[in-house]
């Protein structure tokens, strides 16, 4: 990967939609020459998708939490599956400390939230932080040349 990559990597991940022609002007290639460089980034795995980021409050997801979760490491074979079909779930992460997982998650409710944590203590102990506010949102990792 050289610098141009890295600059394409940039422009997409700060809009993914950012057109073809745009990217080429800003790296002095032609536009067929970007998409051929996009789509050998994709297939090493270095571009996984394209996302929209949207609203949650808009669509009525007015609580978001941080959540961790105390588990034995056996029932990680039983936590994935599960975990995994949770639409609620943003992330789940494996994490060091006192804790095992780190979960982020979107709610309706407290009510909705509460329901959630009941089944999630099946696994063990947790301990539940509310979001109040987002000063820097998800932004992806910055591309440094």
């Amino acid at each position: 990967m050289d610098s141009i990559d890295k600059q394409i990597l940039d422009m997409l991940r700060q809009n993914a939609r950012t057109p073809l022609k745009t990217i080429a002007e800003k790296v002095f290639l032609s536009s067929p020459a970007v998409s051929t460089r996009i789509e050998h980034l994709e297939k090493q795995g270095i571009i996984k998708g394209y996302t929209a980021m949207i609203d949650k409050e808009q669509l009525g997801y007015h609580i978001t939490a941080f959540i961790n979760l105390e588990m034995e490491p056996i029932q990680k074979q039983d936590f994935y599956p599960w975990i995994s079909e949770v639409p609620n779930v943003l992330e789940c992460n494996c994490v060091t400390g006192d804790y095992s997982m780190l979960l982020k998650v979107a709610f309706p409710s407290t009510v909705d939230l509460d329901v959630f944590i009941g089944k999630l203590q099946q696994f063990g102990k947790t301990s539940t932080q509310i979001v109040f506010s987002t000063p820097v949102e998800h932004r992806g990792i910055k591309i440094t040349e």
